[in-house]
């Protein structure tokens, strides 16, 4: 699998800009993804199906439950648009971190949620980030923790899913995707 710790690219306003990625499972990645483009500094996503223990596994092979891969979303950003604190912070506004393989009305292990880095710098950030959402919970956060050990992109149909299918399924409220285009990080 082809990782990348990080980028350096010229943005349109000749400055230096730092791109980053993290891998992010938040149940039905249709929705996870279409949530995480609205936000401002997100330059890139691709759904797919992250550490699971088969090669090139197929939506359906993946659906059965049996190839241990989670349906995630690599998400590309600008950290000096978005920082990856403030990337999870909108992830737990996304997710049921106290539900076990759940999300909405989709159930199974492909539903998990999880956190995958590729870059250990990121752990400090995580935790920091995990630690603050579990003081404000009552049960313990389910949300897996784990560097990333595969990741296979999902066919062209999954991809864009929600924009190419104004109303197709989403276990994610309407309102929550015009909250993401608002939402912007404190510097």
């Amino acid at each position: 699998m082809w990782q990348q710790k990080a980028t350096f690219a010229k943005s349109n306003t000749k400055r230096l800009t730092m791109m980053k990625e993290i891998y992010l499972a938040g149940g039905c990645f249709w929705g996870t993804e279409h949530f995480f483009k609205q936000i401002e500094g997100v330059v890139d996503t691709e759904v797919g199906f992250a550490n699971g223990h088969t090669m090139q596994p197929t939506y359906e092979e993946v659906y059965t439950d049996a190839t241990g891969y989670a349906e995630t979303v690599r998400i590309c950003y600008d950290e000096q648009v978005a920082d990856l604190e403030f990337l999870l912070r909108m992830f737990f506004k996304a997710i049921d971190p106290l539900s076990l393989n759940r999300q909405g009305h989709d159930e199974g292990t492909r539903y998990r949620t999880g956190v995958y880095y590729t870059d250990e710098d990121d752990l400090p950030v995580i935790r920091k980030i995990f630690a603050e959402q579990q003081a404000m919970l009552d049960g313990p956060i389910v949300v897996e923790v784990e560097p990333l050990r595969t990741f296979w992109p999902a066919d062209e149909h999954h991809q864009d899913y929600l924009d190419k299918h104004p109303d197709g399924y989403c276990h994610l409220p309407l309102e929550l995707f015009a909250f993401a285009r608002q939402a912007r990080m404190n510097k």
